[in-house]
């Protein structure tokens, strides 16, 4: 962890508020970084709020360009990947002020939720932690190449499916528990993935799966541990492939992630009681994974869908992202 820049030594710091103005209370907002810039000595915070033609990325551009120093993102997941995707090639840190349904992001990094003030003074006050990106190439069924980025999670088969099954205004209405519908419809689906993949340079093998699962992070909706071993500072991707057969596939999989990552492994010594890997739910760690569908399906980042996709290559950029941390 590094100090971030103090007033004293560079008494002319930006920051730059990129929000979504469909989920945020700007004046709340405006209200708070009145008071904490003063205290710091920055300069006036400059704002740009996303659109539909523009989910974060040309705002965050124009903001950089603007010489923003932290970019204070008030927003979704969706908000916050589109921002860390222009924010990862810069020196500018990325601050939260989480909103929206998941912020999983937030959970997964601690950081408080529905805290505008204690957001904001994190943004002038905080460190700065460097914790890694996920990079993607997508290749969809066109066979049209698009380059991206994403600090949670990338997903083909049950997750993204649950994405497009999901109702967008009952969402709005009672958040996560909308999704339960969407889950119990993608479960039923009986498709598999057939796929070509190769993970970090090693020899390139065929699978069918039901779900493939690419994380920087662990935790889900309702502090559900998915990926167990994962962590955004570690350097590696955790990759999960499911592959039940069946309802005792299904069994096999919610017993790992529900009882053994969910209350085993949160307990002192629970761990040793977990047990190996099953068919239905395998783990890999990784650095770069490539993957080629038989037939094009579709993929998410980091909850949002992305469309269909034939193929995508992936990386992990190692510290690559500067993220703004509240003080021990």
């Amino acid at each position: 962890m590094t100090k971030s820049p103090r007033a004293t030594t560079s008494p002319a710091l930006i920051a730059a508020v990129v929000y979504n103005p469909v989920k945020v209370d700007l004046e709340a907002i405006k209200k708070a970084v009145a008071v904490h810039e003063e205290a710091a000595g920055w300069s006036p915070t400059q704002y740009f709020p996303t659109s539909k033609e523009d989910s974060g990325q040309g705002v965050t551009q124009q903001a950089l360009d603007a010489g923003a120093d932290v970019v204070i993102v008030a927003g979704g997941d969706g908000t916050v990947r589109a921002v860390a995707e222009i924010v990862h090639d810069s020196d500018a840190a990325l601050a939260l002020m989480p909103s929206g349904t998941g912020n999983l992001f937030a959970r997964n990094l601690d950081l408080p939720l529905d805290d505008i003030e204690g957001s904001v003074q994190t943004a002038f006050e905080g460190e700065d932690r460097l914790v890694d990106i996920g990079l993607i190439d997508i290749r969809d069924e066109n066979e049209k190449l698009s380059k991206h980025a994403f600090v949670v999670m990338a997903g083909l088969g049950l997750d993204a499916k649950m994405l497009v099954n999901t109702d967008e205004d009952l969402k709005k209405k009672i958040g996560w528990l909308a999704y339960v519908g969407a889950i119990v419809k993608a479960l039923t689906d009986q498709s598999e993935l057939q796929l070509k993949y190769r993970v970090d340079g090693g020899r390139s093998r065929s699978a069918r799966a039901h779900t493939i699962i690419v994380g920087n992070c662990g935790s889900l909706t309702a502090n559900v541990l998915l990926l167990p071993d994962a962590a955004p500072d570690d350097g590696f991707f955790d990759v999960a492939v499911m592959r039940p057969q069946g309802v005792i596939g299904w069994l096999q999989i919610m017993g790992k992630v529900f009882w053994e990552n969910g209350v085993l492994r949160r307990i002192k010594g629970g761990e040793a009681l977990t047990t190996k890997d099953v068919r239905a739910l395998n783990y890999v760690k990784a650095k770069q994974m490539t993957v080629r569908l038989n037939h094009a399906e579709e993929i998410e980042l980091d909850g949002d869908s992305f469309g269909k996709a034939i193929a995508f290559k992936t990386r992990i950029k190692p510290a690559g992202l500067r993220m703004r941390v509240p003080l021990p």
